[in-house]
């Protein structure tokens, strides 16, 4: 039958090989409108408040399609929610866990079980309800590439009912509290370079050295950094290099400063 909610598996720079399962409707839904996007611009129809509320539960046919795509991959390494905008907009979300933690538990894997992984942007990490929901995945990949007002702006550029960076931030540092302690939350940063003169791109100085006094903060057991693979939603934006991408990894560990927060980039 034609596939509902999975995409993949796939072999993914940071999850290794992982299933994507995605949660909101047939189009593009997100609060934010990030230049460097891969999956493409948000149109204004598409560009929702934080406050947006999707309620759309799982169908019969999720588990069915679950079990007939994981029994044929028992070496899988995540079962990742999100894809099409921000998976916390959609209420039903634990529901979407509730059965794929059940399908995880009832197959046999060849090795450890596959973590259930949630990406998220943070813009609604201010609700506690919406913290209650995220908090129980495995691993939480909560987007944080902008922190200074003028690069949030620049870079992600935010639905108008957004909250504040500092509000989001502060949102993390709640979630990172308020999680169990077997979780674990990775602070996901996505560092670009510009062709435009006229647009300066979330890799200045700047931004990075925020960036990484905002994470010491949050303490995430990890930080990834990493830059666009695919084609942006802009044309005027591309990929740092690998060397770009250490020297950006080697002053957050030296900013952090804290052996429990892993570094890596990608």
């Amino acid at each position: 039958m034609p596939r509902e909610y999975t995409y993949g598996p796939f072999q993914s720079r940071r999850l290794n090989l992982s299933l994507g399962v995605d949660i909101l409707p047939r189009k593009k839904c997100c609060t934010y409108d990030c230049v460097y996007c891969e999956i493409g611009p948000t149109g204004p129809t598409q560009l929702v408040s934080p406050e947006f509320k999707i309620r759309a539960k799982p169908s019969n046919n999720f588990r069915k399609e679950l079990i007939d795509i994981l029994k044929h991959v028992p070496h899988l390494s995540s079962i990742t929610v999100g894809y099409n905008g921000e998976p916390t907009l959609n209420e039903n979300l634990l529901d979407f866990y509730n059965v794929a933690y059940k399908v995880r538990e009832e197959l046999n894997w060849t090795s450890e079980k596959p973590k259930l992984t949630l990406f998220t942007n943070s813009s609604t990490l201010y609700k506690e309800e919406v913290r209650e929901r995220v908090k129980q995945f495995d691993l939480i990949l909560a987007k944080l590439d902008s922190a200074t007002v003028e690069d949030f702006e620049r870079t992600n550029r935010p639905h108008k009912d957004c909250h504040s960076l500092k509000e989001i931030i502060d949102s993390l540092i709640k979630l990172r509290r308020e999680m169990p302690k077997e979780n674990k939350l990775a602070i996901q940063c996505l560092i670009c370079n510009s062709y435009k003169e006229d647009f300066v791109s979330n890799s200045n100085t700047e931004n990075i050295t925020r960036l990484a006094q905002a994470i010491k903060l949050i303490k995430p057991n990890l930080v990834q950094v990493y830059s666009i693979a695919r084609i942006p939603a802009q044309y005027y934006v591309f990929a740092i290099d690998e060397v770009t991408k250490q020297k950006i990894a080697t002053k957050f560990k030296n900013i952090i400063n804290d052996d429990s927060v892993e570094v890596k980039y990608y």
